[in-house]
């Protein structure tokens, strides 16, 4: 590594707290100076010292076409000709619209966002109003965005940094959320018994994304799902990263599980900021001015996040394109287990679609305290030692590593020839 990362850091540090504006990025939990990244293409990125990496970052999830997908690129390019945002209706938003409708089984209605966190705060507002209750149910280790009352046991960039939740939130903002263990269906049903009437709605990654990839046990969706009809409670699944990232429909096509209300973000921006909530019609026709809950967004639905949507969409839909993603998860997860055990170094590898995790434990991996056994300093040693070898892994052990269409069988066989040499540098 030169230095101009490291110029660019203090820098940063001076006007921008902790020098990042999200953050995990700041490289807390592994320690060291976060790579300034100056461009990014197909697979790969290059930082501001022209070091170039394999990235299984993928800005968090959206890039599943890979960097600067031509798709994306010429459909930015021809919008920006035309202005970037005009502050009323375009006919790109019917057609996104249309698109997720098409494709997500629970959805017959969409209101367009900026953010992840938008989405999910608008359908828990929207829940409490349609049930006229106010409690809501969450999982340990899932993050909904950085909504006050759901700052409560929450996963991500909060686990990194090893806080429950947030100063600045009232307790009062959180004395509505409820949160228990992830795939604890008796627990669930515990406390929808005591708080029979007055659960608005639970929400749920329907696989974990945000404590590192966590799989729902088998049939715990499903009963998730009986249980709150039976309460008259709405389930809401976050699919702000599994959304058109582990198949065309989300989590939900994959898993048959229907939701009654969904949240979207990444995969449909085509790398541009971007949130969506959709559901019944029944229920989205609350939202506001068709309804009384109000929600609204200057740039929600801009031109240009929701033409790069619309491209990104339009080759996932072209066949092949998931198995494409899972074949190559699967030789690289198989890759790096292999390596693993060759170093004698204990991991637990997680993976569904092109979604995967390594975790230094010996522990099955199937909830938030399972995930925390894992030994994160061991992470921190793996995580420098393959990005000095051009890898680029998240910055945190509760982090999920995301393929993409451009990764090629050469990426794959690079990444693990370098990540057996990672791991036998850490395996003392």
């Amino acid at each position: 590594m030169k230095d101009r990362s490291q110029e660019l850091f203090a820098r940063a540090q001076k006007r921008i707290p902790g020098g990042v504006n999200s953050p995990v990025r700041a490289f807390r939990s592994v320690g060291g100076v976060p790579r300034f990244i100056q461009s990014g293409k197909g697979s790969r990125v290059t930082d501001a010292d022209g070091n170039t990496y394999i990235d299984y970052l993928g800005s968090w999830g959206p890039l599943i076409l890979g960097h600067a997908p031509a798709p994306v690129v010429g459909a930015l390019r021809r919008q920006i000709g035309l202005g970037t945002s005009y502050g009323a209706p375009t006919e790109n938003e019917v057609v996104l619209a249309e698109m997720i409708a098409a494709a997500v089984p629970s959805i017959q209605m969409v209101r367009l966002v900026n953010s992840g966190t938008e989405a999910t705060m608008s359908a828990i507002r929207l829940a409490r109003a349609f049930t006229g209750r106010n409690k809501i149910i969450k999982f340990d280790g899932c993050y909904h965005g950085h909504v006050d009352s759901l700052l409560v046991k929450a996963g991500s960039g909060v686990a990194t940094l090893g806080l429950p939740d947030s100063p600045g939130v009232q307790p009062q903002d959180c004395s509505s959320t409820i949160s228990v263990p992830y795939n604890d269906i008796d627990t669930v049903s515990k406390v929808l018994d005591l708080n029979r009437s007055e659960v608005a709605a639970v929400i749920i990654e329907p696989v974990a994304g945000n404590m590192g990839t966590v799989l729902p046990a088998r049939g715990f969706l499903q009963r998730l799902r009986k249980l709150t009809r039976e309460h008259g409670t709405l389930l809401i699944f976050d699919e702000v990263i599994t959304g058109f990232r582990l198949l065309y429909g989300g989590a939900q096509s994959l898993l048959k599980v229907k939701p009654d209300l969904t949240c979207l973000g990444k995969v449909i921006g085509g790398g541009l900021p971007v949130g969506a909530y959709g559901g019944l019609r029944s229920i989205m026709k609350w939202v506001a001015p068709e309804g009384q809950v109000y929600q609204a967004g200057t740039l929600s639905g801009n031109p240009l996040a929701v033409s790069a949507g619309i491209a990104a969409l339009e080759r996932l839909r072209a066949e092949g394109a998931y198995s494409k993603l899972a074949d190559l998860t699967d030789s690289l997860v198989a890759g790096l287990k292999q390596a693993a055990e060759e170093a004698d170094v204990p991991v637990r590898i997680n993976s569904i679609g092109s979604m995967f995790t390594v975790f230094f434990t010996e522990a099955e991996v199937s909830d938030f305290q399972t995930a925390k056994t894992a030994d994160t300093e061991r992470y921190s040693r793996f995580f420098h030692a393959l990005l000095r070898r051009g890898v680029y892994f998240p910055p945190s052990q509760f982090e999920t590593c995301f393929l993409s269409l451009a990764h090629t069988k050469k990426d794959i066989k690079a990444t693990i020839a370098m990540a057996r040499e990672a791991f036998k540098e850490v395996a003392d």
